[in-house]
């Protein structure tokens, strides 16, 4: 679902980054360790699932870990102003392994996947966090600014963990859960950086990135201040990075539901075994 603002992402530069990336089948840990995650939480629902929706690229191999937690899979993506392609409706599991980075709107996005569901169905997906590349962010901003006199888009946005779960209800989900896990990860130099980023096809993709050639001495300014500000005394340069994982369920009566306020049988003090005592209220002086 696109809205009145300019994309975010170019698509052409999505296709193309993910081409490059199957093309170059270097090692995405990121991607492994995404595949893990989702696994470890879908092994704490008590039940398997019949007819499960893998979104993303169609040509991908469901990951092994996933692989047996649906009896069946059907593929699904994004396609032209953000519409979900999927064969039918009611799954009872969507999975999405990092799938929503480059969606222009992911509130319409994560709608669209609810609505896919069956009531009760779950979703569960990955997302690259807040502060990741904050480093590579922050240099880049840096070098450009002391050389160019200004900056241009070079890292994506992230979504922030804090806004994760508000997303989740906001299309709809019951019982929305959002966690991160962080991985700090050293390199021996910014190319070795920009080697993983290319493999996981992380690269810019952001519709209003500059054009232009990366000048040779914006690059210098950038590696010339990673190293001072983020790298180590044997020379090695640090980035974080950030795997945001969603958890939402399609609406059902039988679903646990919050208590009314003013519904509690039993007193915090007595659950808690202490005193209760009333503090009463004063105007303040004036």
């Amino acid at each position: 679902m696109q809205t009145g603002h300019p994309p975010l992402f170019d698509a052409a530069a999505v296709a193309h980054a993910g081409a490059r990336a199957s093309r170059i089948q270097g090692e995405r840990f990121l991607v492994q360790a995404g595949a893990d995650g989702l696994a470890d939480r879908l092994a704490a629902v008590t039940r398997r699932f019949d007819r499960g929706l893998w979104i993303g690229d169609s040509a991908q191999t469901i990951p092994a870990p996933l692989a047996g937690f649906a009896h069946g899979w059907d593929r699904a993506q994004f396609g032209t102003a953000d519409a979900l392609q999927a064969p039918s409706q009611g799954y009872d599991l969507a999975v999405s392994l990092f799938s929503l980075q480059t969606v222009n709107d992911l509130p319409g996005a994560l709608i669209q996947i609810r609505r896919i569901l069956k009531p009760d169905g779950l979703f569960v997906a990955a997302l690259l966090g807040g502060s990741t590349l904050a480093e590579l962010r922050e240099s880049f901003a840096h070098g450009e600014t002391e050389t160019l006199g200004g900056i241009s888009p070079r890292v994506s946005p992230f979504v922030d963990v804090r806004d994760a779960g508000a997303l989740l209800q906001r299309a709809g989900f019951a019982l929305p859960v959002s966690d991160v896990e962080r991985l700090l990860v050293r390199y021996g130099d910014f190319f070795g950086l920009a080697r993983d980023l290319r493999a996981h096809g992380f690269t810019n993709v952001l519709s209003q990135r500059s054009r232009k050639p990366l000048r040779r001495d914006t690059l210098g300014a950038v590696l010339t201040h990673y190293g001072a500000r983020h790298g180590d005394h044997d020379g090695r340069i640090r980035a974080r990075f950030e795997t945001l994982y969603l958890t939402g369920w399609a609406p059902h009566e039988s679903q646990q539901k919050p208590l009314a306020p003013g519904s509690a049988k039993t007193r915090l003090a007595d659950a808690l075994g202490t005193v209760e005592e009333t503090i009463e209220s004063r105007s303040p002086k004036r």
